[in-house]
């Protein structure tokens, strides 16, 4: 199903969406996320999208998603992001070392009405665990 929205308003919406994650706007993703959004092909609510997101920002305050790449097709987006931050709370079982950290990180979202309601992503969590140790 093609989208609602042009591939240039497509690309707008990701982009103000991703600078609303950068500027830790999680309350503002009601605006880009559906109510019901599959999450690597799990159910999950927006609330929970948002506590996903709020958890990362928890354990490395200066989080940014910092977009590298951006295509669309459809109503799907493909992005590339390299994310940078420094540890200053506890990841995956690990406590805060206050080491600067930075990763690669792919997703594809697809948009329904003009709202994300699905997402498909890699992060590379292992190469950010080995910058903690």
């Amino acid at each position: 199903m093609a989208s609602s929205l042009s591939p240039d308003a497509l690309e707008r919406f990701y982009r103000r969406y991703n600078q609303a994650c950068n500027d830790h706007r999680f309350s503002d993703l009601t605006e880009f996320v559906a109510e019901q959004v599959l999450v690597d092909g799990e159910p999950r609510s927006r609330l929970d999208y948002m506590r996903a997101l709020e958890a990362v920002v928890a354990a490395f305050p200066d989080y940014r998603w910092d977009l590298r790449h951006l295509m669309t097709d459809g109503d799907w987006i493909a992005a590339r992001f390299i994310d940078t931050g420094t540890h200053g709370g506890t990841f995956l079982g690990v406590p805060a070392t206050g080491r600067a950290v930075t990763a690669q990180e792919f997703a594809f979202y697809r948009v329904e009405a003009g709202r994300i309601a699905e997402v498909w992503g890699t992060a590379d969590d292992l190469h950010l665990l080995e910058q903690l140790r």
